[in-house]
């Protein structure tokens, strides 16, 4: 029957509830309705509107764009972190982030703790202290650092780390400095520079950006770069015991470093963070060369000393005889920058930093730097019986192997995949740095023996 006919179409009570009892008493269970004349239907999709995304009409700063994907140490931690369910019951050893991991000394914490606790005091509370740092520390900082090397209180800034001061110097020098770094050299002197403006473009092919001065560390020159060969730049990043190659400069190579600087009007920004860590007649701090004062300055840090990575102090010295071209005291704009930028080091760490220069501190930092630096000799010893070609870690917590002809990023792979060991691929730290791969003696005793039994096991 064609559905343009009247028909009758019958509802059964099941369905009444869909509509008014008014209209059709519930009492007829069979109700007959007249059809209507049907025509073809057609259903049309509605699209939803589309979620519009607010944007203000702040540009990005065109710098930012310019860094090559993530920082290197938190990409490391990505891929770490992408490994573990894929090997659920393995047992993953970090040598790759240069992080303590020894306990504080208690002759430190203490002192910590007993400032703290006099904070809920009325004699001993304290609200903002001075940004350049407490008097008693400043001092302690220049009798045990720099005692006959004409260094003043007055030259010490306290901070919260030699990281954090590393940027403040590059709000100091501007966006118009040129730069010139190690390589390789840790990350943080070159990513601070693009963000600053002081730079040009990535150049992927030589994997380095444009207008920084790259100065090749490697075997062949000892791991210190060819001065003559080096183009004039305005600052001069300089570390030593150097992170990531673990070698430490001479008294010969600073004394050229030194002049290279006063020939060419550039300022060195000598980064002292493991200079504990020297155990020969090597230089532990810029200071010690002749005429360094006019042309240097220096950042350093309790971190890898007191493991104080998560605590965080450090300091920076910025002699008064450095000037600028116009004559204007380098120390005075750094004061300005750091009045701005900072509060100041929290006084309780400032505490755990005065205990750390006491006697019985320095003692207690020595067998820390000493247990990490047994822990490189095992891992030296173990890549030497490999046959590897091994850098760094005599006078450093780092050991630097090479691979030729490898890619660092593969090797790093196949030791994660292999091993379940984190290390840290070399081209992480500059081109200069392909072929390498980093392994930080920061770790429990029992995890760098077994990490380097699985290295016996991967390579033997």
């Amino acid at each position: 029957m064609s559905l343009t006919q009247n028909i009758s179409t019958s509802i059964s009570s099941s369905s009444s509830s869909f509509l008014a009892y008014s209209v059709f008493p519930y009492r007829n269970r069979d109700v007959s309705l007249p059809s209507k004349n049907f025509g073809t239907c057609r259903c049309v999709a509605i699209p939803q509107e589309e979620k519009t995304t607010y944007k203000t009409n702040v540009s990005r700063n065109a710098n930012m764009a310019k860094l090559q994907a993530g920082y290197l140490f938190p990409e490391i931690a990505r891929r770490r972190n992408a490994h573990l369910p894929k090997y659920p019951d393995s047992k993953v050893i970090s040598l790759g982030i240069g992080d303590t991991t020894e306990p504080i000394p208690e002759v430190i914490t203490s002192a910590m703790s007993k400032r703290s606790q006099a904070l809920s005091t009325l004699q001993g509370y304290s609200g903002y202290g001075a940004e350049q740092g407490e008097k008693p520390l400043r001092a302690a900082i220049v009798s045990t650092f720099y005692g006959g090397l004409g260094i003043d209180e007055d030259d010490i800034f306290v901070s919260d780390g030699a990281k954090c001061d590393i940027s403040r110097l590059q709000v100091l020098f501007g966006s118009e400095a040129t730069i010139a770094v190690q390589d390789p050299s840790y990350p943080a002197y070159v990513d601070s520079s693009v963000i600053m403006g002081q730079t040009g473009l990535y150049q992927k092919d030589a994997e380095k950006y444009g207008n920084i001065e790259y100065m090749r560390c490697n075997p062949e020159n000892g791991f210190f770069p060819d001065l003559s060969k080096v183009c004039r730049a305005d600052i001069i990043f300089f570390c030593s015991p150097n992170n990531p190659t673990g070698s430490a400069a001479t008294r010969e190579q600073l004394t050229q470093l030194v002049q290279f600087a006063k020939d060419n009007g550039s300022i060195i920004v000598y980064d002292s963070a493991y200079a504990m860590y020297i155990s020969d007649d090597k230089p532990r701090s810029i200071f010690e060369i002749p005429g360094a004062k006019e042309v240097a300055l220096e950042t350093a840090s309790f971190s890898k000393y007191a493991g104080f990575t998560g605590v965080r102090l450090g300091w920076t010295v910025v002699p008064k005889e450095l000037l600028f071209l116009d004559g204007f005291p380098v120390a005075k704009d750094f004061n300005r920058i750091v009045c701005t930028c900072f509060n100041g080091a929290s006084n309780v760490v400032q505490a755990g930093g005065l205990a750390c220069l006491s006697p019985e501190g320095r003692n207690a930092m020595q067998k820390v730097v000493g247990f990490y630096k047994e822990n490189a000799d095992i891992i030296m010893d173990t890549f030497n019986s490999l046959g590897f070609n091994v850098y760094g870690g005599r006078n450093a917590p780092y050991v630097w192997v090479h691979f030729p002809g490898r890619s660092s990023w593969d090797v790093f792979s196949e030791i994660l995949e292999k091993t379940h060991v984190v290390t840290t691929p070399g081209s992480g730290f500059g081109p200069g740095g392909e072929g390498f791969i980093r392994v930080s003696a920061f770790g429990h005793r029992d995890n760098v023996l077994e990490a380097c039994r699985r290295f016996k096991q991967l390579y033997k």
